[in-house]
């Protein structure tokens, strides 16, 4: 007698950007369906289509791609590249005969819902629909933004009964740079977050200020959300070293101050390096570097604006240096070549930036550059190499930069294993099996493989 295989939970997780594409968001998502992979569960990923990632946003990280669990489909619907598309060869046969007609039909698809990303989420429900008739799915999963996913998911919800849970990578409609609502009231968006919260089996959030903020303007379904923070990748973040003496010439080698991810700019890029050249005005910090590792913002078209805001393109010299974007996969040789870590974040108190994780994982001294009392500092306190200058001024900051450099120089081996234990309860393993757990209890696998032996 056979017995057939036994079935595993399935879970559909719309994820717009997901590897090969680096937008910021992308460790979460690969993390998320890695993990839901590693603990038995189907997974099939509807991310962007790949002309998008390659001529839209214009970069790819192959490597990281390859760090996909095997077991995951890649399924990536199709987009309208109308808001994008500048190439008169590539026009649609309606938008070359007819383009006013052309336009008039997008922007009525614009009032319907208001995001560019809202073909791909038609197209993910066709595709949905599509596969689930043949096998179908327990639970839906959806990340944004674009937040085109969570419209996705509701529409599924609506059609099929499936139960989703959306993910808060970011905020839909809290401006987080300005503190303050993104759209004013009486727009289309407010009605569509109402509706995708009201029918939510749960919603996850960065931080608690984050989940507040929505708790607060939706009451009705407050006791469906929950906090997921960001994490680091052990798997990413192998070898990284002990600092000043390690891979240069010594301790009496010039120190090197790191920002390792992408410059945007919403970030106070010259408070940063204002603060750095004062900073090398001591004696000790005179021929101390800042390396800048990363891209300079997520389209090439920012690239010569982020120069000029970092002064690379005034007189050489000042320690400043652009060492140019690093795939995931080699991100350890870069915390490997630095001394002290920068973090450098855009925003207000809502901000928590999925870098932070990273940088206490190297156990480096790290100088914070951003507003008072952004949501991060709730994630360093207690990590015992953290400077804060609590300001923006760069005098403040400066001195920080001078006390982590001497930390630096200074650093014992039981204070570096402190800070790294902080970092442990930030694995991604660790801070995922919550919305993993509220995943499974949506299905009829209440119980993990594990558990039932």
């Amino acid at each position: 007698m056979t017995t057939q295989p036994r079935r595993r939970p399935r879970v559909l997780y719309l994820s717009f950007y997901f590897p090969p594409s680096r937008a910021s968001g992308v460790y979460r998502a690969r993390a998320t369906a890695n993990h839901l992979a590693a603990h038995d569960w189907d997974v099939t990923v509807f991310a962007a289509p790949m002309r998008f990632l390659h001529d839209v946003a214009g970069s790819v990280d192959e490597g990281l791609a390859a760090t996909v669990d095997p077991r995951i489909r890649v399924e990536r619907p199709e987009l309208n590249y109308f808001k994008w598309e500048h190439d008169l060869r590539r026009f649609s046969r309606l938008r070359r005969t007819m383009p006013l007609v052309s336009r008039k039909l997008y922007e009525a698809g614009q009032r319907i819902f208001p995001e560019h990303y809202l073909s791909w989420g038609r197209s993910a429900v066709a595709k949905a629909l599509r596969l689930h008739a043949r096998r179908r799915f327990d639970v839906v999963l959806a990340t944004g933004n674009p937040f085109a996913s969570f419209a996705a998911a509701w529409m599924i919800n609506r059609i099929t009964g499936l139960p989703y849970v959306v993910d808060y990578r970011d905020s839909w409609t809290l401006d987080l740079f300005a503190d303050k609502p993104g759209f004013p009231e009486g727009h289309p968006v407010w009605g569509w977050e109402r509706r995708v919260l009201e029918r939510a089996s749960a919603a996850s959030f960065v931080n608690e200020a984050l989940r507040g903020w929505h708790a607060e303007r939706y009451p009705a379904v407050a006791d469906r959300m929950m906090v997921v923070p960001n994490g680091w990748d052990p798997d990413l973040l192998t070898d990284v070293g002990d600092g000043p003496g390690d891979g240069h010439a010594g301790p009496a080698a010039p120190l090197r101050f790191s920002y390792v991810g992408t410059l945007t700019a919403a970030q106070p890029v010259e408070q940063m390096t204002t603060a750095f050249q004062l900073a090398r005005r001591h004696p000790e910090l005179a021929d101390a570097e800042l390396n800048i590792y990363g891209h300079l913002g997520f389209f090439a078209s920012s690239q010569e604006l982020m120069r000029e805001r970092l002064g690379l393109t005034d007189e050489p010299g000042g320690g400043v240096h652009y060492r140019g974007p690093v795939a995931k996969t080699e991100i350890s040789q870069a915390y490997a070549d630095s001394d002290v870590l920068v973090f450098l974040a855009g925003g207000a108190k809502y901000v928590t930036s999925g870098k932070v994780f990273e940088y206490m994982a190297s156990g480096r001294p790290i100088v914070s550059v951003h507003a008072p009392g952004i949501a991060a500092t709730e994630v360093l306190q207690g990590y015992p190499l953290w400077f804060n200058a609590d300001s923006l001024d760069p005098e403040q900051i400066a001195q920080s930069m001078m006390a982590a450099g001497k930390a630096a120089r200074d650093l014992d081996p039981e204070l570096r294993a402190a800070a790294r234990r902080h970092a442990q309860a930030y694995t991604r393993e660790r801070v995922l099996v919550p919305l993993e757990a509220k995943l499974r209890s949506l299905t009829r696998f209440a119980v993990t493989p594990d558990r039932q032996r």
